[in-house]
């Protein structure tokens, strides 16, 4: 199989939005955010977008706006309920993340937010379309060049570690200042840092996949840490002391629960992908990836680095040994700030005027507000359309396509265009450890 290289701009020209001519007030940008066709009328799950659309930039107040939530699942509940009356085995068996049903509830109540339907089904068609032409599936994860090429125990702890440590990798500065890792005679930026600093940090004799290292307080100090991830440029990998922070966390956590042993962990889930993403967010803070919404009793769930992990180990392995998972479908995209990005450019998602000006000027978002909220969730539920979509036109598909693939055929390709310079959107900028 040919290692996987996304089309240029060019030959994705059919398929993106086109650019956005200015618009001569605000009245006639939210006429055209609100004309688009807001329905799948052949979806399995359909959805009401009867609610209110708010055009005032006044912030509303949720409580009074949206009803209560209080007949809403809890899923840790529901898991311990299933432990005390079928034991751990079933209840990981039916084990479910409440990921989607979060991403449901925002995306219904969005006001920033939308998805343009004609877009998603044209980006379903063209997605299946070029993963087939490039056999994409699970194995493509190993082509990569930096990806871990053994099957072993060693590749599940830097699995791991480089899924504690995926999170905020942008800047602010020019491609050529800003942080990078010098390893195999070519600079790194992005995740793809991440990856080439654990490699040549396992390569110069610094155990830094090992949890037993990361509660050493002797010999793993954040100077240390700042050897590993040291920059080719002036500028320092974000967040060091919270990475830091991170490692020492989850070595301490799995030596008091899981011997110290991220395989005692994994054995933990029993097969189970839903089951083994609970674990993270309950026993790990560092993947708690969970958030409070305004008008919603249960907080929304999106644990990105945490699914990220058992797609990480599914890919990696192929469904096998670690990476074996009953309902790996289950999980879904991972709501980061590229993904989103290119959800946009395909015609995708549809940002409200006073959003779309904040990303388009690099401003801040905030962390754990409405819009970031908006952005995360909308997104899950978009790929989760994508994805029924894909199975609606394409029955041969079942099986062979999934949220994880998708997500990582959409990353890729935001990747490629960013090397190309096709880029027509700015990723939105929240600095925070869980994206």
């Amino acid at each position: 199989m040919q290692p996987f290289r996304f089309p240029t701009p060019s030959a994705l020209t059919p398929f993106l939005r086109p650019p956005l001519q200015p618009f001569s007030s605000k009245s006639q940008h939210i006429t055209r955010f609100l004309s688009v066709p807001l329905l799948f009328p052949h979806l399995p799950s359909p959805i009401s977008l009867s609610r209110p659309i708010h055009t005032t930039t006044t912030p509303v107040n949720r409580k009074m706006s949206y009803s209560s939530d209080e007949d809403q699942p809890d899923p840790e509940l529901l898991e311990l309920l299933r432990q005390h009356l079928n034991g751990n085995q079933s209840s990981h068996t039916a084990a479910e993340t409440g990921v989607l049903e979060s991403a449901e509830f925002v995306y219904n109540h969005a006001i920033d937010v939308a998805l343009d339907m004609r877009g998603c089904k044209k980006a379903a068609n063209t997605i299946w379309d070029q993963m087939q032409q490039r056999e994409y599936s699970p194995a493509t994860w190993s082509t990569h060049a930096l990806h871990p090429k053994e099957k072993n125990e060693e590749t599940v702890k830097f699995i791991f570690t480089m899924d504690l440590l995926n999170f905020s990798f942008w800047s602010e500065k020019s491609e050529e200042d800003r942080f990078q890792v010098e390893y195999r005679g070519k600079r790194w930026t992005g995740y793809w840092s991440l990856v080439a600093a654990l490699q040549r940090g396992l390569e110069e004799g610094i155990p830094i996949t090992d949890p037993a290292f990361w509660i050493n307080d002797e010999k793993f100090t954040p100077d240390v840490l700042r050897t590993v991830f040291r920059s080719a440029t002036d500028e320092e990998i974000p967040l060091l002391q919270e990475r830091f922070d991170c490692l020492r966390e989850a070595g301490q956590v799995l030596h008091e629960k899981y011997d110290g042993s991220v395989l005692d962990l994994i054995d933990e889930a029993n097969g189970s992908a839903a089951a083994l993403v609970n674990l993270l967010a309950s026993d790990f803070p560092c993947f708690a990836d969970i958030h409070p919404y305004p008008g919603r009793r249960q907080p929304i769930r999106i644990l990105k680095r945490a699914q990220i992990f058992v797609a990480d180990l599914w890919a990696c392995f192929e469904g096998q040994s670690y990476g074996s998972f009953a309902d790996i479908d289950k999980i879904t995209m991972f709501a980061d700030y590229r993904v989103p990005q290119m959800l946009w450019q395909l015609g995708c998602l549809l940002y409200g005027p006073t959003l779309e000006t904040a990303v388009r000027e690099k401003k801040m978002i905030e962390h754990g507000g409405e819009w970031e909220m908006q952005l995360r969730a909308c997104s899950i539920w978009c790929v989760e359309l994508i994805r029924r979509e894909i199975i609606r036109e394409h029955p041969d598909a079942k099986g062979k396509v999934n949220a994880v693939l998708i997500d990582f055929f959409l990353y890729d390709a935001v990747k490629e265009l960013e090397k190309e310079g096709g880029e027509r959107i700015p990723h939105h900028r929240t600095r925070s450890i869980w994206y």
